[in-house]
């Protein structure tokens, strides 16, 4: 794990992210040689962005046609 101080991140943030994102690599900034946060990559789910929901949704056939018997609100 990388280790860099708070200015030097700030002046190198765009190029740090790249890194962590290309490396997947988690970066540690320090202020006074005190760790106060960690960069780290973000891990992609396997089958896209909804993957996490599937089959947690039922699908039903048409639910309005064909109605086989009146509604109570139409006797």
């Amino acid at each position: 794990m990388k280790t860099i101080a708070a200015g030097e991140f700030k002046a190198k943030c765009l190029s740090l992210l790249d890194e962590v994102s290309r490396a997947h690599e988690t970066i540690v900034i320090t202020k006074r040689g005190v760790p106060v946060a960690k960069v780290a990559p973000v891990l992609k789910e396997k089958g896209g962005r909804h993957a996490s929901l599937r089959g947690s949704v039922l699908a039903e056939k048409d639910l309005i046609h064909p109605i086989d018997e009146a509604w109570e609100a139409e006797k």
